[in-house]
């Protein structure tokens, strides 16, 4: 799920729009993906605990599913690239009620390795990232041009090793391609939409869909989503939804649970899952020698009482938290008012020196 303040909204602008973000970029609680790698040299684990209930109205079965969920995701060689491995690790314990007997299955239902490119950054222009110093509503409100999504393409490759009861008959690789787009429909809402075409190369390819919205609340640490996945293939087809929450307990580390059902009965599908988001960061920005820099962009000269005014809104950070990544509440009307009088007075100041004849470097 595949979760940023107003400060992370201007700190965009001036670090060139790279792929990292200053709050963990998780695809959980959800099974969609999104369009942004986690960024160059971070590493992020996303894990979770799974039970599902399972009947079959046509067998006469009854499913008992415990697994474990987890995903490991690296921001390899520059900050458009990530390689993701996916796994999911469950034992099924099923009762055939007309035979009168029960037997367990274990292995993976999932384990898939593969690499995701942003080919299209819908923000990479700062001109579109920045707020409008005049109005709050033209900030927060919708428009038609956020449906305009960020794209990334996904290859990979899925192993199934061993007799695994799941997939049987099955080679042990077939192959997988995806399209993961995302749209910020609002400062608020979220968009991310998956179309896969998995198991490629055996008597059962799968295609199949995911559409996730979410949320921020008012504290934006807090986020709900509802999602909805449809899978088409020989071996199964079905159309699942899920819903759940995420809260953010630091930048580097979020919590999450979510629970969901199928619209059919062959079979009936119950579900629910917890799990945790981590990532250590090695993230380094990429330094920017003098003569590529911007006249401007090292800050000026230093106000009074800056640093004091600097340790206070850290404080403040710590304290109310900047929300989920993907979630860009942008400037209050409060900012907005400080951000208009901190323009008209560059403003002032700059046709002062025009008049006066000096020379702006």
């Amino acid at each position: 799920m595949k979760y940023v303040s107003f400060l992370f909204l201007f700190s965009l602008y001036f670090i060139g729009y790279s792929q990292y973000t200053d709050v963990i970029n998780s695809n959980r609680p959800g099974l969609s993906v999104s369009a942004y790698a986690v960024g160059k040299n971070v590493i992020q684990l996303e894990t979770g605990l799974l039970f599902e209930q399972q009947d079959h109205s046509l067998l006469n079965t009854q499913s008992n599913i415990w697994g474990l969920e987890a995903s490991l995701r690296y921001g390899l060689l520059f900050e458009q690239l990530e390689l993701n491995w996916e796994g999911t690790f469950q034992n099924q314990n099923i009762t055939f009620s007309n035979l009168g007997f029960s037997e367990n299955r274990t292995d993976f239902s999932r384990n898939r390795l593969g690499l995701k490119f942003l080919v299209y950054d819908r923000f990479k222009n700062p001109e579109r990232n920045k707020p409008n110093l005049y109005s709050w509503k033209a900030n927060y409100g919708f428009k038609f041009k956020n449906l305009i999504p960020s794209v990334s393409v996904y290859g990979g490759a899925t192993f199934n090793l061993g007799d695994n009861p799941f997939y049987v008959g099955d080679p042990t690789i077939s192959y997988r391609g995806m399209v993961a787009t995302q749209s910020r429909l609002t400062p608020r809402f979220v968009l991310i939409s998956n179309i896969a075409y998995d198991r490629i190369g055996t008597d059962f390819p799968e295609l199949s869909y995911l559409v996730s919205l979410s949320h921020a609340f008012r504290n934006p640490k807090w986020s709900i989503f509802v999602e909805n996945q449809g899978i088409k293939s020989d071996r199964y087809a079905d159309v699942l939804l899920r819903g759940g929450i995420a809260h953010l307990f630091h930048d580097n580390f979020q919590a999450d649970i979510n629970m969901g059902a199928s619209f059919k009965n062959t079979p009936s599908r119950i579900f629910i899952t917890s799990g945790l988001s981590y990532r250590m960061d090695f993230h380094k920005d990429k330094p920017i020698s003098i003569e590529d820099q911007k006249a401007g962009e090292n800050g000026g000269p230093i106000k009074k009482n800056a640093m004091k005014k600097k340790k206070k809104e850290e404080k403040k950070k710590a304290k109310d938290g900047t929300g989920a990544e993907d979630i860009d509440l942008g400037p209050s009307k409060k900012q907005l008012r400080k951000l208009k009088k901190e323009e008209r007075k560059k403003k002032k100041k700059k046709n002062k020196e025009k008049d006066s004849g000096a020379i702006d470097f």
